[in-house]
């Protein structure tokens, strides 16, 4: 199942002080997402539904030696997923959505 979220739900949009909360607990993360050379496909939006529902924060490895290409890939990966993008460094992205219901990271105010 993909869930598309053609705007942001309501209250999406953080402040830099809670980015850097974010950048600070992604930091020890491990990707748990790989995009590999097929690129992006309906297994790679749905993993990272999944691993956004379970963990609200995601660090995602994209194989991709182009740059450009890669960072369309994050922006796509970011719309279709309704999440908000955290920090890339090289082939290394984060990924933060909050749970609807239970959320388990605590932003500061």
């Amino acid at each position: 199942r993909i869930r598309v979220f053609l705007t942001r739900p309501p209250g999406m949009s953080i402040t830099d002080k809670q980015r850097r909360h974010l950048r600070g607990l992604a930091h020890h993360l491990k990707p748990v997402v790989m995009v590999g050379q097929k690129g992006l496909t309906e297994g790679v939006f749905n993993e990272l539904d999944i691993a956004l529902e379970s963990h609200e924060l995601v660090k995602l490895r994209i194989s991709s030696a182009d740059r450009e290409q890669r960072q369309e890939m994050i922006a796509a990966l970011n719309r279709q997923s309704g999440s908000e993008l955290i920090q890339t460094i090289g082939q290394i992205a984060v990924l933060y959505r909050r749970h609807p219901k239970e959320p388990k990271i605590k932003l500061p105010a």
